[in-house]
């Protein structure tokens, strides 16, 4: 009872204050919204829109206009009842569904909005609704203030009280803009689809809807078609979810192929332009580029732009006759500073009818060989050496654990033991899957994000085949990724701006000089040395070829994807870099001998040799010579194997063995590569077990196979010399024979192989194979195996191949197809 009456008592005491606090803090809100509503505009004057002077852009210059960003504004103004009910029902669905049901502050959207970008970790919704984005439009503007969110609500409220719910969506309908110039609903639907708005469909409306969350982005002369296409689906399933439409209305409009009209602009380098546009938008919003003004000095080189044009125009129609490949793109950047100076998105902007607007450039493809100088720079840092021999032979990189996969070469052909230099300038696929592996994928996806390639992302998507061009990446980012090997392993990040003033000349944004350092000098030197090697590419490309300039060293890669579904040339000097591709939109492929040598190179040849014309030759700084005293990475193949013996008995020499008896002797070995070096450490210690690695049977045996075949006997498996310090000759047959299975037979469970060998003693190692796949590897004194078929092993026909090695180079080989079955 005491506790209860002091309880009564407290509260008493507490009540009083908090009242008088709440009365206070609603007397300072009365009053800060008084001293707000003085300023508010008159409402009946909200269509009087005080458009001022427009956004121009400009090249670097200053002096040749790109473009008018704002131009004429067009707006015609319907009735309400002359609006279909379709762009009604869209709009209400893409920006406020609770339209009719609040009085024009959206309490409910508001929270729902916060929770939502809370959960994000970042502003992915909005709480406005149509009546206060309407009042942002039409009044107070688009700073992102306190202020003009409070003065947005008391307008909004305001309106709600002057005029019906029919008459605020109207007002709305007439004055969003949608892009393109067009203010309103019966512009856009001219703009767009070159009829009155009242004639529009479904699927129309819902796509007219959803241009006022991004316009510029979201344009259908923009470079985001898919996603266009994407948020007008999502409209129409908002509308059938709220029951604005049914599932029949739904159906038929996401099949609807929608045609627009015809564009044309006044507009230089539109596709560049677009890609700017879209900068400024994210950043100073919408109305600040229409009404503030503004001066926009960008990094486009007109000169060279017109060039690019100029030369894509040249070649397109002979590679869509011959190769079927319709389309053409072309990026350039200064390395030094990391400026675009060209984008030509596509042969023609403006032909809509064939995806002209889409901008090439900034789109996700795949890079086919191109992306290899990437891998080989990793795999130089690293520690191995431009020297590294690899083999190059048919090779099956799967493992028990994995698909098999076995790269082929461009022209299907095994070029045995080559350096890294000619298997990157020779663009061989084989030893560059090889160097992915010894380099990492992670490390090497590090290296592509660190020197400029924004994409891969996901990198589960990816395997062995990324070295190949398994990965998209867009053509901006691997030009401007080129432009660091050319800039010593120096990045500038991408730019467009040089300067932006506002009419007050006062600067908003200018270009800074921040570098970068990715790589060391010397890593970038030995690519671009490797890459400007013209004799190193022979016999995979003459001399003279359309990747040189004449009297200029210039660095250059092309690439071909799968099927022929991008051709793709980069290539830089110390002073500009510039990559082509070539292929088709909707990724059709080309045909004939088509290749990014034949589509690509002559654009890009042609171009680079007339934007460098007139600038002084600049050559590559040669990389420093460093010598790695160890088979393969100092470029030897065959390893001269030294081991000690008693010269007296002519056997090995052991701890027992007198000095004055010991006798060293060499003779020569071939192995892959990963005999001889642990991949986390090449210029380490050799590994103790190299078998050890996944990957050392899959590469082994095919150079073993090589070594026969090139009849280097005694060269192999690191057998003691003969006392006469000759290689044994041993030239006997071998003969296999399995006891206890042959053809046909059933086996239950475990198999078991007894196996005869004639002459024994003179086998060197035999290898097992179950289907393929490398199952064990023995050496004497015994053959015999047993083993038992991995649980996921289907019942049915499998087989058993032994392959067997003598000491001199001999191999044969022996098979038995049988039937098995788990027990």
């Amino acid at each position: 009872m005491i506790m209860r009456k002091r309880a009564k008592s407290l509260l008493k005491k507490l009540t009083k204050p908090l009242i008088k606090l709440v009365a206070i803090g609603f007397v300072l809100s009365i009053l800060m919204l008084l001293y707000i509503a003085k300023d508010l505009p008159d409402l009946t004057k909200f269509n009087e829109r005080n458009i001022t002077e427009s956004t121009k852009i400009y090249d670097r210059t200053g002096t040749v206009l790109l473009y008018d960003l704002h131009g004429e504004e067009k707006r015609t103004v319907i009735p309400f009842d002359q609006m279909p009910e379709s762009i009604k029902k869209a709009t209400i669905a893409a920006e406020d569904a609770n339209f009719y049901k609040h009085h024009g502050v959206d309490i409910k959207g508001i929270l729902r909005a916060v929770w939502v970008n809370i959960r994000g970790g970042g502003i992915s919704q909005g709480g406005s609704t149509i009546t206060q984005q309407f009042i942002k439009q039409s009044i107070v503007g688009d700073q992102r203030t306190i202020l003009r969110k409070i003065k947005e609500a008391i307008l909004a409220i305001e309106l709600e009280f002057k005029y019906s719910k029919d008459e605020i969506l109207g007002f709305y309908l007439n004055q969003i803009p949608y892009g393109s110039n067009a203010y309103g609903i019966e512009s856009t639907s001219l703009t767009f689809f070159d009829k009155p708005a009242k004639d529009l469909t479904i699927a129309e409306s819902a796509l007219i809807a959803g241009l006022t969350k991004a316009p510029t982005y979201y344009s259908p002369y923009g470079s985001h078609p898919e996603d266009l296409n994407n948020r007008k689906n999502y409209i129409l399933d908002r509308m059938n979810t709220l029951g604005l439409i049914t599932q029949e209305e739904l159906e038929q409009a996401k099949n609807e192929k929608l045609t627009y009209n015809t564009f044309k602009q006044n507009i230089k380098a539109p596709h560049f332009v677009m890609y700017v546009r879209e900068y400024l938008e994210q950043k100073y919003g919408q109305e600040t580029l229409e009404r503030s003004g503004l001066k926009v000095y960008t990094t486009l080189d007109w000169t060279l732009q017109k060039k690019a044009e100029e030369v894509i125009a040249k070649y397109i129609e002979q590679n869509e006759k011959k190769y079927n490949a319709g389309n053409a793109a072309l990026a350039a950047s200064d390395p030094k500073t990391g400026q675009i100076l060209v984008m030509v998105g596509s042969r023609d902007y403006f032909d809509i009818e064939h995806d002209g607007n889409v901008n090439i450039t900034i789109r996700d493809r795949q890079p086919g060989s191109s992306f290899k100088p990437y891998v080989y720079a990793e795999a130089l840092i690293k520690g191995y050496t431009p020297e590294t021999m690899l083999f190059d032979l048919k090779t099956n990189f799967g493992t028990p654990n994995s698909d098999q996969y076995t790269p082929k070469n461009y022209d299907n052909q095994f070029r045995g033991p080559i350096s890294m230099r000619k298997s990157l300038a020779q663009s061989l696929n084989i030893p560059s899957v090889k160097l992915l592996y010894l380099s990492g994928m992670n490390d090497v996806i590090n290296l592509a994000q660190d020197i400029g390639i924004t994409t891969l992302k996901d990198r589960s998507r990816y395997g062995l085949s990324l070295v190949l061009g398994g990965g998209e990446v867009k053509l901006i980012d691997m030009v401007s990724a080129y432009g660091v090997f050319a800039n010593d392993g120096v990045k500038y990040p991408q730019s467009v701006i040089l300067k932006i003033e506002n009419p007050q000349e006062q600067i908003m944004e200018e270009w800074k000089d921040t570098p970068e350092k990715i790589l060391e000098p010397r890593i970038a030197r030995q690519i671009s040395n490797i890459l400007s090697d013209a004799e190193a590419r022979v016999p995979a490309i003459s001399l003279g070829s359309r990747l040189e300039l004449k009297g200029r060293p210039v660095a250059a890669k092309t690439g071909t994807t799968q099927e022929a579904r991008d051709g793709w040339t980069v290539g830089y000097t110390p002073q500009l870099s510039v990559g082509v591709w070539t292929g088709n939109n909707d990724n059709t492929p080309m045909v004939g001998t088509a290749a990014g040598y034949y589509t690509a190179a002559p654009i890009w040849h042609d171009f680079f040799a007339e934007a460098v014309k007139d600038l002084p030759v600049e050559n590559f700084i040669e990389p420093e010579i460093t010598t790695v005293n160890k088979t393969p990475l100092n470029g030897d193949f065959i390893n001269n194997r030294i081991q000690k013996y008693n010269k007296y008995t002519g056997e090995l020499a052991d701890e027992n063995t007198p000095p004055d008896l010991i006798e060293e002797r060499s003779y020569p070995e071939v192995h892959s590569i990963l005999y001889y070096i642990a991949k986390e450490d090449p210029q380490g210690d050799a590994p103790a077990d190299p078998s050890l690695d996944s990957q050392f049977n899959n590469w082994e045996i095919p150079v073993l196979d090589w070594v026969y075949e090139q009849g280097l006997n005694g060269t192999i498996y690191n057998q003691p010399l003969p006392k006469n310090n000759q290689p044994q000759i041993i030239y006997q047959p071998l003969n296999i024979t399995i006891t206890n299975l042959s053809d046909g037979q059933v086996v239950y469970g475990l198999i078991n192989l007894n196996i005869n060998i004639d002459q024994p003693q003179n086998i060197n190692q035999i290898d097992y194979f179950f289907d393929d796949y490398l199952i064990a590897s023995k050496k004497q004194p015994t053959f015999n195996l047993t083993f038992k078929p991995e649980q996921n092993t289907k019942n049915g026909y499998h087989n058993i191949i032994i392959k067997a090695y003598s000491i001199s180079g001999q191999k044969t080989e022996r098979k038995v197809i049988f039937y098995w079955q788990s027990q």
